[in-house]
């Protein structure tokens, strides 16, 4: 009301501030009335009314544990694609060292601040992680001195953060002359500071008394996949002539089903047997997949030991949708039980497992069969998981693919494909060639569907072979 009243006097084209009474009057109430719409109580109630829509959207927003769990998929992808820190920082997906072409080229790219530098490593320098501290903090160090004595409201850190870090980090690795030249440089800026005195003569006395300098620590190991075969469209390793079982086909598989729309299946690799089925579900059943499971994603968990827990080495979001759920879900098992030949009826089979991979999301070397007795998987009373079938449901523009260690091989997100392989051997023994690995996602968002099937019901549909080692 007093907006309109304001407003009224500012757009009456015969009222004018001109007119020493419409002026006073004006004055009097921005001054006299103001206060008394700040305080009134209807102001009180409409400030709680605002402050508790905030915190209602501060619910939503991400928290501490999502940034640094960020900040840890920017390094799992520093480490697994062997990215340049320096490159990543100016927005450029680039392997280190000079003369390689970018993994991934981002339409717009986006740069990283200081600032930013600073809390990924950070998030590294609290866990003790000083390799991947030092590559961050010093890209950091070096940001912040291009704009140093500039204010940037949306830095929470500075140059001499930065470098307090960074010289820590770099004594914990053992190089202590250029700790000492670091902390030398932090008091060049606040030379009061006497804590980073201390570690100064610290330092000296360390390097007067001849300490052995340890190198720094060198890389994590790539736990996660072969880095060196994540990107490019699936590949045999050997020619194909060495391959002669390895080919494109329609199936049928003996089954009414396919009659008339055959499988396109691609035999991928032989031991252990892996094929890829193309096209085996549309983007409409892809979308309302991933529609029904959304409102139900929760952060992944895994067998451990009698339990089931979240873990790093697990990153990503599933849920669970039963064939009744929808007929698109009973459709699409329908067509996994035609094209695996596998009985999928409960308890022989588990529910369709739907699973979101975003920033970074991966899942480190496992197998998917049980290798203990005390496996939760044991519940179902239904044997071993025999066989996977993983379909793509989404596109990503890099990284994703999934990676069988042991035997080499690595197949990329292939959009509306089914990935299947035979977890066991006939005699029930677990393929060790079967561990495999979800390599981190580069750029995009991946979406998959499991469909976990088990040895109780496949008797008759894969048999025991002669010879007990099969």
């Amino acid at each position: 009301r007093f907006y309109e009243k304001v407003q009224a006097l500012h757009q009456d084209p015969k009222a004018s501030v001109d007119n020493p009474l419409l002026a006073f009057s004006l004055i009097k109430r921005l001054h006299s009335d103001w206060p008394n719409i700040v305080y009134s109580d209807e102001a009180a109630e409409n400030t709680q009314a605002l402050h508790a829509g905030f915190k209602e959207v501060e619910q939503e927003l991400p928290g501490a544990e999502d940034l640094d769990g960020a900040a840890r998929a920017l390094m799992r992808l520093q480490d697994v694609y062997a990215l340049s820190v320096k490159g990543m920082a100016n927005g450029v997906f680039q392997r280190a060292g000079a003369g390689q072409p970018p993994l991934y080229s981002p339409g717009r790219r986006i740069s990283l601040s200081a600032d930013d530098c600073f809390h990924v490593g950070k998030v590294a320098y609290d866990t003790g992680d000083y390799y991947h501290s030092i590559a961050w903090l010093e890209e950091a160090v070096s940001l912040f001195r291009l704009s140093y004595g500039s204010w940037n409201p949306e830095d929470r850190s500075s140059l001499e953060d930065a470098l307090d870090h960074l010289a820590f980090s770099y004594f914990m690795a053992g190089n202590i002359s250029h700790a000492l030249s670091l902390s030398r440089e932090f008091l060049h800026y606040d030379p009061s500071n006497g804590r980073v005195s201390r570690n100064v003569a610290k330092y000296e006395k360390l390097l007067e008394m001849g300490t052995a300098v340890r190198g720094c620590h060198g890389p994590p190991p790539h736990r996660y996949c072969p880095s060196h075969m994540l990107l490019g469209p699936f590949f045999s390793q050997l020619a194909p002539e060495l391959h002669p079982h390895l080919g494109c086909s329609y199936e049928t598989n003996g089954n009414p089903y396919l009659l008339l729309q055959p499988a396109k299946k691609e035999m991928v690799w032989i031991q252990p047997y892996v094929a890829l089925y193309h096209d085996f579900i549309s983007d409409d059943e892809a979308e309302t997949i991933k529609g029904l499971a959304g409102p139900w994603l929760q952060r992944s968990v895994v067998a451990s030991g009698e339990k089931q827990q979240k873990a790093e080495y697990r990153i990503s979001k599933s849920a669970w949708l039963k064939d009744t759920a929808d007929p698109v879900v009973r459709a699409l098992e329908q067509r996994i039980a035609a094209v695996t030949g596998l009985d999928l009826r409960p308890p022989y089979a588990e529910y369709l497992q739907v699973v979101n991979y975003g920033l970074g999301g991966h899942y480190e070397p496992h197998f998917d069969h049980a290798t203990s007795r005390k496996s939760p998987l044991y519940r179902m009373k239904s044997g071993n998981r025999i066989a996977t079938v993983m379909i793509y449901l989404s596109a990503v523009e890099a990284g994703g693919a999934t990676a069988f260690i042991h035997a080499n091989f690595s197949v990329p997100v292939v959009k509306n494909a089914a990935l299947f392989w035979w977890n066991l051997h006939r005699n029930g023994d677990g393929d060790g060639d079967t561990l495999h690995a979800g390599c981190p996602v580069l750029a995009g968002d991946k979406w998959v569907a499991n469909k976990w099937i088990h040895e109780h019901g496949q008797e008759f549909r894969r048999p025991c072979s002669a010879d007990p080692q099969d």
